[in-house]
Parts: C-alpha cells; sequence; structure tokens
C-alpha cells in the first residue's frame, strides 16, 4: 500500500474515515455484519465460560489456569476494542472515528497484541517449569511469582506501543483522512498520514520484532528444553502424558503465529488491498475465536469444569 499525498497539518481538528474493505459491495455488507456479530458472540461466549470455568473449579486454581484466565480476558478485551466498531460500520455505515478514539483504538490493539504474545511466553515457561524442574515447581511457580509474570507481561505491554502512538499523533493528516482498513491499524493510520512515513514504518518493524520474533524465539527455547526431557522419560507413557500437558497451548501458539503470518503476507505480498485488510481483520478475529475452543476439546480438566458448571441443577442446593 502506498503512503497518501496531501497537504495536512499537525494538530488542529481531524477526523478517521475508515473505508472498510474498498471493493467489497455494498450488498454483502449485512452479511459481513452478521459473520462478524457470530463470531464476536462465540469469542465472548467461549472465553467467558473458560473464565467462569476456572474461577468456580477449585481443581483448576492452579497457575496453568490462572494464565489461561488471563488469556481469555485479553481476547475478550482484544476483540471489544475493534469488533464494536466494525459491526457499526457494515450495518450502519458509521465509517467515522475521532482523531482521539482512532489513536486509543490503535494504542488498545497494539497493546493486547503484545500482551498476549508475552502471556503466551509466561505459559510456556510455566510449561518448561512443570516438566523439566516438577520438584521445584511449588516453589518457582508460587501464586506470587504468577502474579508478577502476569503484572509483567500486561504492564510492558501497555508501555511498548507509546512511542509509535506518540509519533503517529504527531504526524500531519488532512482534516478528513481516510483509512483504508476497518479499524486504526498502525500502519493504515501511518499511511493516511501525509507526512513521511519511513520513521514510523521502521517502529513498527521493531515492535513487531520485539512482539512477534522475541516471544516465538523464547516459546520455542522453552519448548526446545521441554522436548529433551521428554525424550530422557523412559516409558512411553510417561511420554505421552508429558506431550499432553502442553498439546493446548501449543495449539494457541500454532494458531496466534499462523494468525500473525497471514497478515503478514496480506501487508508484504503483491496483492489486492481488500487482502490486505482482510488478512490484518483475519488475524484481529482468529486466534480469539480459537482459543477456547482448543482449551474446551483439547484439555480434559477445563471440558469437566464447563461440563460440571452447565449440567448443574440450580435446584439441587434447595432445602425440601
Amino acid at each position: 500500500m502506498k503512503a497518501t499525498t496531501c497537504n495536512g497539518s499537525v494538530g488542529g481538528t481531524h477526523v478517521f474515515y475508515l473505508v472498510g474493505i474498498p471493493f467489497l459491495p455494498k450488498s454483502f455488507f449485512l452479511p459481513v455484519f452478521f459473520t462478524f456479530l457470530l463470531f464476536y458472540v462465540l469469542i465472548i461466549m467461549g472465553n467467558a465460560l473458560i473464565l467462569g470455568a476456572v474461577v468456580a473449579e477449585p481443581s483448576l486454581h492452579k497457575p496453568m489456569y490462572f494464565f489461561l484466565i488471563n488469556l481469555s480476558a485479553l481476547d475478550i478485551l482484544f476483540t471489544t476494542t475493534t469488533v464494536p466498531k466494525m459491526l457499526s460500520l457494515f450495518l450502519l455505515g458509521d465509517h467515522f472515528l475521532s482523531f482521539h478514539s482512532c489513536l486509543l483504538q490503535m494504542y488498545l490493539f497494539q497493546s493486547f497484541t503484545c500482551s498476549e504474545a508475552f502471556i503466551l511466553v509466561v505459559m510456556a515457561y510455566d510449561r518448561y517449569v512443570a516438566i523439566c524442574r516438577p520438584l521445584h515447581y511449588p516453589v518457582l511457580m508460587s501464586p506470587q511469582t504468577n502474579a508478577a509474570l502476569a503484572a509483567s507481561a500486561w504492564l510492558t505491554a501497555f508501555l511498548l506501543p507509546i512511542p509509535a502512538v506518540a509519533q503517529t499523533s504527531q504526524m500531519a493528516y488532512n482534516s478528513i483522512a481516510y483509512i483504508y482498513h476497518c479499524f486504526c491499524d498502525h500502519l493504515a493510520l501511518v499511511q493516511a498520514s501525509c507526512s513521511d512515513t519511513t520513521p514510523q514504518t521502521l517502529m513498527g518493524f521493531c515492535i513487531a520484532l520485539v512482539v512477534s520474533f522475541l516471544p516465538l524465539l523464547l516459546v520455542l527455547l522453552s519448548y526446545a528444553h521441554i522436548l529433551a526431557s521428554v525424550l530422557r522419560i523412559s516409558s512411553r507413557e510417561g511420554r505421552s502424558k508429558a506431550f499432553s500437558t502442553c498439546s493446548s497451548h501449543l495449539l494457541v501458539v500454532g494458531a496466534y503465529y499462523s494468525s500473525i503470518a497471514i497478515a503478514y503476507v496480506a501487508y508484504r505480498a503483491e496483492l489486492p488491498l481488500d487482502f490486505h485488510i482482510m488478512g490484518n481483520v483475519a488475524y484481529a478475529i482468529l486466534t480469539p475465536i480459537l482459543n477456547p475452543l482448543i482449551y474446551t476439546l483439547r484439555n480434559k480438566d477445563v471440558k469437566a469444569a464447563i461440563t460440571k458448571i452447565m449440567s448443574q441443577d440450580p435446584g439441587c442446593d434447595r432445602n425440601i
């Protein structure tokens, strides 16, 4: 995508116009709205169900599931940052966003993206300690340590996008700036500017490096140690049990980085603009909808807790 050429100014009153998917006929707006609405409802319900199950079931009050509820909360916040505006755009034709609202959406989208990457790293570390250092697990993964790890992931993620947002806010824009996207993505916002986009593109690359490649490297390092430890287990049953404790997390990591790869290829490849936009939209929706599915289908403890909650009879505790 090429940078916008215009006569803009820094400061003043700016309004952003979300173009959406440029070549999508208006007759498709309603089907797209219902598709996104269905995905959003499934994301909220699925992740809320996991949150409720882990909080309500004492047997799930373990470090692994503490980090899982952080992941579920993130998925709800992540999609709520972008999807409601997309729904409004496709149903009501509500294309406009104020300057500050757009920057806030961009900041929150980047923050929650960073948080998810860091929480996945912490979950990988939890699996590493559980399998490679089981005798030290209660000490190394104490409630205080778990809270500190989760808080560090959230705090780092909220601080990391600030320089990019601050620089983007100082770029020059027309009074009505057209953003060729369904929400205020960093790169789309930069390309709507009249300023030189090179510094922002470089900063975006650096943030992507920290948020995507460094966490992935740490996850792969954890699983390299896990694999080495599992292969030293003599019994086949023991190896299978060890691998099964990691399967859900591995699938979530795979889904997360697959969606990032789709978004990256959509931006970098010589594809029509609509593919660039849809690649990023897929990234914004794919992982949050897959995470609860993976954990409810693959993790027997979570599945049992959800089944227990849903099968409870409200009247069973009454005294007759």
